[in-house]
């Protein structure tokens, strides 16, 4: 038998496929046109049975990839995704490697689209996540009242999963809308809060509506509890922490490398601050790393927010140079010196320093660079005897400067 024909030049190949929970009658007539003519349909395998892609299916590899969808370039290729391919689809990942040319794409409702018809939200006042393989930390920023929800989940056994998350985070009356197999004949929605979920036989495609009560969420201005991190004590303490996140500065989608991280607390609060904003957290002690990392897990944040072992500045070698430094201890003179020589220009830099020595090397750093020099002296009402009086804290230092 001859190999099939490859695709004529300026033809598409690749064909992305919205798909329904009703299958091929939801289809467009091109869509149904390009299954016909696929030598190789790829998709789950639910979406191979819907469409009764028999030979011709192949599902997605464990983990996913898009490579054996690229290694067929030229030949007739369908790729079926759910609802619109460019939602938490594969065609934003298949987009990255393909010229506009060469493929076409045919979306159909996504399962947000159809969640917020059936409940009446308005969809731009719904927070759309995709939990598929993400963790339900992931939410913690985002629960608060009258937020509404939609987090489509892996299978039938992630709702119940989820509600329990809801109740260690203290949202246990929170509503739940589960909804399954939206948009087929056999779609269900069913009601309950998280501390009262019982719901058994929930079937894939599932989504879940929340709305959130029971707790007032996590604060988003800067300068969180410092009980809400792990840590040894070595942390930036609340108050110099909103003084240092307000002199960092952070914007959507910038890198910051946080140098001698502690416990994270300046990272975790940079990245919550701006979307996709991303962290580098370098760290010389090993105990002190592993509290870095446990709480970007608390916090939904291991997936922008790196732990580094190593000490500055062998260990900022082979990294994506920052948008903006954080210097927790202050820093040394051989430290100052070399980020000043790899920094690229509109770097921002901010060091803290409590010791004379600190301070006597940022004031130094002041005066060589210019910047911005700040001394934070804080003190809290505590006890004394059967009365109280103000204890201080060790005054800060702190220098600012745009390399």
């Amino acid at each position: 038998m001859s190999d099939p024909v490859l695709q004529s030049a300026g033809q598409p190949w690749l064909t992305v496929i919205g798909l329904g929970e009703d299958g091929p009658a939801g289809l467009s007539e091109a869509s149904r046109k390009a299954l016909a003519d696929a030598e190789t349909i790829f998709g789950g395998p639910r979406h191979l049975d819907l469409v009764q892609a028999g030979a011709k299916g192949l599902p997605w590899p464990v983990p996913f990839s898009t490579a054996p969808v690229l290694a067929l370039r030229g030949r007739p290729v369908v790729v079926l995704a759910s609802g619109d391919p460019f939602w938490h689809g594969a065609g934003g990942s298949l987009a990255c490697d393909l010229e506009p040319e060469e493929w076409a794409s045919h979306p159909a409702p996504s399962v947000f689209s159809l969640a917020a018809n059936r409940l009446h939200w308005k969809l731009e006042d719904s927070l759309c996540i995709g939990l598929h393989a993400a963790p339900y930390e992931q939410l913690v920023p985002l629960l608060a009242p009258g937020q509404q929800l939609i987090c489509t989940l892996r299978d039938g056994a992630a709702p119940a999963e989820l509600a329990r998350f809801l109740v260690t985070q203290g949202f246990g009356t929170a509503q739940l809308r589960v909804l399954e197999r939206l948009g087929g004949p056999r779609e269900r929605i069913r009601n309950c809060t998280a501390d009262t979920f019982d719901l058994t036989r929930v079937q894939a495609p599932v989504a879940v509506a929340i709305t959130p009560s029971g707790s007032k969420g996590l604060p988003r201005a800067s300068g969180l509890p410092d009980d809400h991190f792990l840590s040894d004590g070595q942390i930036t303490k609340r108050p110099i922490r909103a003084l240092t996140l307000s002199a960092l500065a952070p914007r959507p989608h910038e890198l910051l490398w946080d140098i001698g991280g502690g416990s994270g607390s300046v990272s975790v609060e940079w990245c919550l601050a701006a979307a996709g904003a991303r962290a580098i957290s370098f760290e010389p002690r090993a105990e002190r790393l592993d509290n870095i990392r446990a709480n970007a897990a608390r916090f939904g944040l291991s997936h922008r927010m790196a732990g580094v072992l190593g000490r500055a500045p062998a260990v900022l070698t082979g990294h994506d140079l920052p948008d903006c430094v954080f210097l927790g201890g202050g820093g040394s003179p051989e430290l100052l010196d070399h980020l000043w020589q790899i920094l690229p220009p509109g770097t921002r830099l901010v060091a803290n320093g409590v010791t004379l020595e600190t301070e006597t090397l940022l004031m130094q750093a002041h005066a060589q660079h210019g910047g911005h020099l700040l001394k934070a002296e804080i003190a809290e009402a505590g006890p004394l005897g059967s009365m109280r009086d103000w204890q201080r804290a060790r005054p800060v230092i702190q220098w600012s400067v745009t390399r």
